[in-house]
């Protein structure tokens, strides 16, 4: 795609500053975008590890490990730690920073400076979140939602957790700018719209989610936070308040917010499918035009979450109809996808595992959504195990294995190392079979009347809660293997060079690793980032 033939020097040693300092006062973007990776896969292991006691004392009736009190800290930190920590910064933060400048032809994004700060400013609230749970009344225990009363009433320490997410969310806005300006003003010649790879375009869908969504919830969390140290009752219904207020307030930050999580993820399975099919993405302006009507309509859907609240009929009408709106542009994508399989000549590789997984598991969260976006079902399944069934094949079945994809995709052309291939493949034949024994066990209890958020349950449940749990055994077992084989790999695997994949956007045309500006002349793009003539691997 490029002319230019780029330098050896990696961004390895980019910087004067030796250690650490090397790292974190950085303005590299691949430093930075490493500097998300390393610190929101650890806040994803932090919560996996929540998640696996959660599981423990759901493995049977009555108290296992924990009590009522410490379980409810237990799902509420879990929770924040994999939302506000990890599947929120995690794409647009590291691999949004690690390729999307490269793939649009630029030498860094248009604003460094804010890059970094933007990542500052991500663990500065981390870390305030973190000294929520053990200061003041102790981890908070509301649910990683903050729903008033409660939240307003409750004795932990939710006024710092709330503070320290009001942070986080000024890190998505400044990273959502930075890579609008990026994609708008430093594209490389030739780099038009149609060129742009469909990782970059879902990206710019996310960055303007990111902008015109995230202010919502910061003024949202500022009331929570006026309504427990100044008293304005803006919330309290004995004052005159409505805590269904917040429900609206939150949701209409929340769901775009999904689609943060999921956007960019679409958009790594976009860019993998055809590499490893061997042929260019079928359908490419519809997949693009698809991340912007799934940013748009998503924004307007946020009452589906509301329907057992009492609100209007006709605002259940409306919100329904348009909760079935936003599955069609999604549904655009997985038959593209599906498209570009067909016929094609497939490379079983991890990256593909994954990328193939998330297309089942995306497609089996969508369904189940519908369920809940219709009124009459959701009556009965809201509040149950159905609905964190259906949110973690959405959120990690959807934005998790894609990760994990993009990992095992990307993470070798940065470290100029590769993971070994078998270990790869028994990781992901765990984690796929764990997680649906997970997830899809949880959706069957949710039919039959368990609910969430619950400490305890009847025996009739305890069956099904042991194959659950035994299923986050398996998913975790996965989880260590992956993670063991991709730190041996990437720091002494084999060498990892030129285009193994056979990729054709810009990424694959410079230095493994890339130099610390990118490109040594600017590149001149003359087709298209799915043209794959001639581009079997070497």
């Amino acid at each position: 795609m490029s002319n230019a033939q780029p330098p050896q020097a990696s961004f390895w040693n980019d910087t004067g500053r030796s250690g650490i300092a090397a790292w974190i006062f950085s303005t590299d973007h691949k430093r930075i975008g490493l500097l998300y990776l390393y610190s929101t896969f650890g806040f994803f292991l932090t919560g996996v590890l929540l998640g696996l006691l959660l599981r423990i004392e759901l493995i049977a009736p009555g108290r296992t490990i924990v009590g009522p009190q410490t379980y409810n800290a237990l799902f509420t930190v879990h929770g924040v730690v994999m939302i506000f920590l990890f599947i929120l910064p995690s794409f647009p933060g590291a691999f949004g920073n690690l390729v999307m400048p490269i793939q649009v032809g630029a030498r860094d994004v248009a604003f460094p400076r804010l890059n970094l700060l933007s990542w500052w400013l991500y663990i500065i609230g981390a870390v305030i979140v973190l000294v929520s749970l053990f200061t003041g009344g102790g981890a908070p225990d509301t649910g990683w939602t903050f729903y008033v009363p409660f939240s307003a009433r409750t004795g932990t320490n939710v006024s710092l957790a709330v503070f320290g997410v009001f942070i986080i969310g000024f890190s998505a806005i400044l990273t959502g700018l930075n890579f609008i300006t990026t994609i708008h003003r430093l594209r490389a010649p030739g780099m038009t719209w149609d060129r742009l790879p469909l990782f970059t375009w879902s990206l710019y869908a996310t960055a303007w989610v990111q902008v015109l969504a995230t202010p919502i919830l910061a003024i949202t969390l500022v009331l929570v936070m006026a309504e427990r140290l100044l008293g304005t009752g803006l919330f309290d219904p004995a004052r005159g308040g409505d805590p269904l207020m917040y429900q609206h307030l939150f949701w209409i930050y929340s769901h775009p917010a999904v689609y943060i999580m999921i956007l960019p993820a679409m958009g790594v399975i976009s860019d993998i499918i055809p590499v490893f099919s061997r042929k260019p993405i079928f359908g490419y302006k519809m997949i693009a035009f698809s991340s912007l009507a799934i940013a748009a309509a998503g924004s307007l859907v946020w009452g589906h979450h509301m329907f057992t609240s009492g609100m209007s009929d006709t605002a259940v009408l409306v919100f329904s109809f348009l909760t079935f709106i936003v599955a069609i542009p999604s549904a655009i994508k997985v038959f593209n996808w599906v498209s570009t399989l067909y016929r094609g000549s497939i490379s079983l590789e991890a990256p593909m595992l994954f990328a193939l997984s998330f297309i089942l598991l995306f497609s089996i969260g969508g369904l189940s959504g519908l369920i809940l976006g219709a009124a009459a079902t959701d009556v009965h399944v809201h509040d149950t195990h159905f609905v964190v069934g259906h949110f973690h094949y959405v959120m990690f079945g959807g934005s998790g294995f894609a990760f994990f994809a993009a990992m095992h995709y990307w993470l070798p052309k940065f470290y100029g190392r590769r993971y070994a291939e078998k270990p790869a493949l028994l990781a992901w034949a765990l984690m796929f079979t764990g997680f649906n024994l997970l997830y899809f066990t949880m959706q069957v209890l949710g039919m039959k009347g368990m609910p969430r958020r619950y400490y305890d349950y009847l025996p009739e449940f305890a069956s099904l809660n042991l194959l659950a749990t035994v299923g986050s055994w398996i998913l975790a077992a996965g989880l260590v293997i992956m993670l063991v084989n991709l730190f041996r790999g990437l720091r002494g695997g084999v060498p990892f060079e030129g285009n193994p994949w056979g990729g054709a956007t810009l990424e694959w045309s410079v230095a493994t690793p890339p130099p610390t500006e990118n490109f040594e002349e600017e590149p001149l793009v003359t087709h298209g980032p799915y043209d794959f003539e001639g581009m079997g691997k070497p």
